[in-house]
């Protein structure tokens, strides 16, 4: 006893790093349950929370989180996820800001805005890991399309010769679905800011929403473009990997207090949704596996077949054009998915900085750093045998030409052309 009191850090860490291995190695040749808990009761690494309450917004993209309680992965690692569907961004913002929610899938430019206390309530937020790259898109109405508006350049030539109030919709005012719409408006020459009215509507609701005109366009995750085609209310302008190959998506997010208290639960529920991040990415049968499961009602509430294409890469537009995708949603991509990258969350900072969201330049890097658990990702991904990048920052070239490798986020920032 008076050995394990006086125990040093370095011995505790290579401890607690055996643990997490065991753990990961009983996994990968599924150990049973009892066994499982016996591993981690024996360490130091035990969850201090065992039931982890996991919101998340009816899209395609909260598969892994869903997967992992579905598939009985969290048991694996000692907890027990719970997952809640959530009717907005809003209400996840509020109910994680709260503790009503321990964690969540959400949007990465949310905690971004949360942390930085443009979105609603200042708190300390944390970013433990990507949960996808890839498959959200741009949403035109049928009645724009058939005024010949059916990408960026004939959207601008449209609204210039028909002057009126044009309405688009995003999800979240910091989230990942305004940036993108943002940004490809003001690729087209529109400003989201001056030339048309940008809207906040729910995921669920957008399909809805656009059916009885309150809107001209959209940009949601899927399976809601791909709904908009099927209900033939609307079409594919543009896919947002065709905006960013590859860009960051959903994360999983909690507040700093929470990592700060509970980090052996953040490390297994990490632990639980890449098994099922790596599950899905494994195979065309496991793809269709979770689109059957995450379509029924207690999560995404849509046919089978409003998910089961794009998540294939297998797209159509609306008018016509069929095509296979490679750069369609990834979850895991052999673990280049999942890396909290510091330079994605500076890339939100840039844009909230753009559109004036934020009066003046954050310390961008060090936001990141705050907000990103960089090393707890790599723990678990070590322990998981799951590769990491050598950079904490990854280089893209965007629709316009512009790369972003977040080395002078101010000057990308106030770059751009088209801005607030």
């Amino acid at each position: 006893m008076k050995a394990e009191v006086t125990m040093n850090s370095q011995d505790f860490k290579m401890s607690r790093r055996s643990i997490l291995k065991t753990a990961a190695a009983a996994s990968a040749v599924g150990v049973v349950p009892g066994l499982q808990s016996a591993v981690w009761a024996a360490g130091s690494d035990k969850p201090e929370k065992e039931e982890v309450k996991i919101g998340f917004i009816p899209l395609t993209d909260c598969a892994s989180v869903v997967m992992a309680s579905v598939l009985g992965f969290d048991k694996k690692y000692g907890v027990k996820i719970i997952p809640s569907k959530e009717a907005s961004w809003a209400g996840v913002r509020d109910k994680l800001v709260n503790g009503e929610l321990d964690m969540a899938h959400v949007l990465y430019g949310l905690i971004y805005g949360v942390h930085l206390g443009i979105s609603g309530p200042k708190k300390d937020m944390a970013v433990l890991m990507s949960l996808n790259n890839n498959g959200q898109a741009i949403t035109l109405s049928r009645a724009l399309s058939n005024k010949g508006a059916v990408d960026g350049p004939s959207l601008a030539k449209l609204m210039a010769a028909e002057k009126r109030e044009y309405t688009f919709a995003g999800t979240f005012p910091t989230g990942t679905h305004a940036m993108w719409l943002n940004y490809w408006l003001a690729c087209a020459g529109i400003s989201p800011v001056t030339d048309a009215k940008v809207i906040t509507v729910p995921p669920p609701q957008m399909v809805a929403n656009m059916r009885v005109g309150n809107m001209d366009g959209f940009c949601v995750g899927e399976p809601w473009g791909h709904r908009a085609i099927m209900d033939g209310i609307g079409i594919t302008a543009i896919t947002t990997q065709d905006i960013w190959k590859d860009h960051p998506e959903k994360v999983l997010g909690t507040t700093g207090e929470f990592v700060k208290k509970h980090p052996n639960t953040a490390r297994a529920v990490m632990m639980a949704v890449l098994e099922a991040s790596r599950w899905i990415d494994a195979s065309l049968q496991n793809k269709l596996k979770m689109a059957e499961t995450i379509a029924a009602k207690s999560y995404v509430n849509t046919s089978v077949d409003a998910i089961n294409q794009r998540i294939l890469g297998r797209y159509q537009n609306g008018l016509g054009k069929t095509w296979d995708d490679p750069n369609h949603m990834k979850f895991f991509n052999d673990g280049a998915v999942n890396f909290p990258y510091l330079s994605d969350g500076m890339w939100f900072l840039t844009q909230h900085k753009r559109w004036g969201l934020l009066k003046q330049h954050p310390d961008y890097l060090a936001v990141a750093k705050q907000i990103n658990q960089v090393d707890l990702y790599k723990d678990v991904a070590g322990a998981m045998k799951i590769s990491v990048p050598k950079d904490v920052m990854r280089t893209s070239k965007l629709l316009d030409g512009v790369v972003w490798n977040g080395k002078d986020p101010a000057k990308y920032a106030d770059g751009f052309k088209v801005k607030a």
